[in-house]
């Protein structure tokens, strides 16, 4: 197991890895890493496709920090070795099962797809074709004044209480 918070600077170096590949043109998770990355990566809770997206997005749309990855996994590898043991489910939650795009909860569209995505994030059970903190989840936490390991943190601590979570949004959003 990896002490402390070393596993930071291993993660760093796989995510300058994934740059430096995207960059060269290797534009797709099974090309972007090398098996030793994708076995630190899941001894932290994380896919190479999670890994790939961010660094696809990062690169591709210029709106998503290193500093946000990091924040996002700290988060995810805390949950995985502290709720789930360092264990997998061995889940993968298929998109479809996902509120629609235009579901809404006190008329905020998006936001019961993103708790959905939230929870299936933490538990390490996402569908490949699925981003927690993609383009369309970006644009909509700014606008309610929230970054994605703000709103990701919120969905651990408030669990299952989707109303906890709607109110906090819309505090979030009323406040600035």
């Amino acid at each position: 197991m990896i002490k402390h918070d070393d596993w930071k600077l291993e993660f760093r170096h796989v995510w300058e890895r994934g740059v430096a590949a995207w960059k060269a043109g290797r534009r797709s998770a099974r090309t972007m890493f090398a098996p030793e990355d994708v076995t630190f990566l899941a001894g932290i809770g994380c896919t190479a496709q999670e890994l790939f997206d961010f660094v696809d997005d990062s690169l591709g749309w210029d709106d998503l920090d290193y500093e946000t990855v990091l924040a996002v996994t700290e988060i995810r590898r805390a949950y995985f070795q502290e709720v789930m043991g360092g264990k997998s489910t061995g889940r993968v939650i298929p998109m479809s099962t996902l509120p629609a795009k235009s579901a809404a909860v006190d008329g905020i569209a998006w936001l019961p797809r993103l708790i959905a995505k939230a929870r299936i994030k933490l538990r390490g059970e996402m569908d490949p074709d699925l981003m927690y903190g993609c383009g369309g989840d970006r644009p909509f936490l700014r606008k309610h004044h929230m970054t994605l390991p703000q709103f990701l943190q919120l969905v651990w601590d408030k669990g299952d209480d989707d109303r906890a979570i709607v109110d906090a949004v819309k505090q979030a959003a009323a406040t600035r």
